[in-house]
C-alpha cells in the first residue's frame, strides 16, 4: 500500500503546482484599459517633411530563425539555444542599421524580459542601435508563467510592439483590441493591441503612424472583432482630416492577392483574406507580391518546399500617396517574418 502513496503524492504535487499557476495567473492577469497613454510630448514640433521612409518587421523575438520549427504550429522546438538567440538579435540589429534613412521603424514580437529570449531587453538593444528621437512600446504579452508545452514551458513572457522614430510624436497611445480567449486560456495568451504615434502637421492636422499585430491562432472571430474596431478608429481619424499609415503583421493576406514569388510556395492551406470591402477603394493596401513575408514554422525553412505567404504590409489613407514598397528576401534567416520597406508622401500639406 505504501508504494501507492508515492504516485498519489506526485499527482497531488503536480495538481497543486497547476492550481497555483492558474490561480496566481488569474489574479495577476494583465488587463489593460482600452486606451493607455504611453508617452506625451505636447511641445513636439510640426513635421517639416512631406515624404517619409518606413520599415516593418515582426522579428519573432529573435527565436524563429531559418533552422527553427515551433511546437504551436506542428513542430517540436520551443526556443533556440542562447547563442542562436543572441546571434539572431545581432543579425537584426546589423540589418536595420543598413536602413538608417528610415523615419519610422515598426517592429512586432519584441521581448523585454522573457525566458524564450533569455531575458534580453530587445527593445533597449534596438533603441541603442538606432539612436531614435523617440521610442514607444505597446505591451501585448505579459504572463508571469506560461505552462505550455509541459515538457519545456515557455515560462515568463513580456513582449509587445516597438515603434522607433526619428521624429518626436505629440503622443503615443496603446489601443487594446476587443475580445480575447475565454478563461483559463486567456490568462496565458496575448492581449492584442495597436500602437498609435501622432505627429503634428502644420494646419492642426496629424500624421498617425500605427503599429499593429492582429490575432493568428483563432477561428476568425477575434480577427473580425479586431478589424471592426480598427475600421471605426481609422474612419473616425480620417474624417478629422488626419493622415494615417498602418503597418505591421495583420495575420491576413490582402484581398485579391496574387503571389509572384520567384522561389517559394504560396501557402493555400492556412490562409485568411481581408474582406474586399473593408474600406473604400481610395484607401491603399501597399505590399510587395514578389517577396513572401512569413513562413509556416511546422519545420525548418527550406526554399521551394516551405509554405510562405504575405501577411506583413501597409495601409494608407486616401490623403497619402504611396511612392514605393519593397519586401526584403533574407531566407528567413533571423525570423519567421521578413521586413518590408516603403516610402510615402502627404498628397497635400494641411
Amino acid at each position: 500500500m505504501k508504494y501507492l502513496k508515492y504516485p498519489l503524492y506526485l499527482v497531488l504535487l503536480l495538481l497543486g503546482i497547476f492550481l497555483f499557476i492558474l490561480i496566481y495567473g488569474t489574479l495577476s492577469d494583465y488587463k489593460p484599459d482600452e486606451q493607455t497613454l504611453v508617452s506625451e510630448n505636447p511641445d513636439a514640433s510640426a513635421l517639416d517633411d512631406s515624404t517619409f521612409n518606413i520599415m516593418i518587421w515582426n522579428i519573432g523575438y529573435c527565436g524563429l530563425s531559418e533552422k527553427m520549427d515551433f511546437f504551436y504550429d506542428g513542430g517540436k522546438d520551443v526556443r533556440p539555444d542562447q547563442a542562436t538567440s543572441e546571434s539572431n538579435l545581432q543579425g537584426v540589429l546589423n540589418y536595420i542599421s543598413k536602413f538608417d534613412s528610415c523615419d519610422f521603424y515598426l517592429f512586432q514580437e519584441v521581448d523585454i524580459e522573457s525566458k524564450r529570449s533569455y531575458r534580453i531587453n530587445q527593445v533597449e538593444a534596438i533603441m541603442d542601435h538606432l539612436s531614435p528621437a523617440h521610442t514607444s512600446f505597446g505591451n501585448n504579452f505579459d504572463v508571469f508563467f506560461n505552462p505550455v508545452p509541459p515538457r519545456a514551458p515557455l515560462g515568463k513572457l513580456h513582449s509587445g510592439l516597438a515603434s522607433y522614430s526619428m521624429h518626436i510624436p505629440v503622443s503615443s497611445v496603446r489601443h487594446s483590441f476587443p475580445g480575447n480567449y475565454s478563461w483559463p486560456m486567456g490568462v496565458f495568451m496575448l492581449d492584442r493591441c495597436f500602437l498609435v504615434d501622432r505627429y503634428p502637421l502644420s494646419g492642426g492636422k496629424e500624421l498617425l503612424v500605427v503599429n499593429t499585430h492582429n490575432s493568428a491562432y483563432d477561428d476568425g472571430s477575434l480577427r473580425k472583432a479586431q478589424m471592426d474596431y480598427m475600421h471605426e478608429f481609422l474612419t473616425r481619424e480620417y474624417e478629422k482630416g488626419n493622415y494615417i499609415i498602418v503597418g505591421g503583421d495583420w495575420n491576413q493576406t490582402p484581398s485579391g492577392f496574387k503571389p509572384d514569388f520567384k522561389f517559394d510556395i504560396f501557402d493555400m492551406i492556412q490562409i485568411s483574406y481581408l474582406k474586399r470591402d473593408y474600406l473604400p477603394e481610395e484607401w491603399i493596401w501597399l505590399y510587395d507580391p514578389t517577396v513572401p513575408t512569413n513562413r509556416r514554422v511546422n519545420f525548418p525553412f527550406v526554399s521551394g518546399e516551405s509554405r510562405t505567404t504575405v501577411i506583413d504590409y501597409y495601409l494608407l489613407s486616401p490623403n497619402l500617396e504611396a511612392i514605393a514598397v519593397k519586401g526584403v528576401y533574407m531566407g528567413f534567416i533571423y525570423s519567421d517574418h521578413q521586413p518590408v520597406l516603403a516610402s510615402f508622401r502627404l498628397k497635400s500639406l494641411p
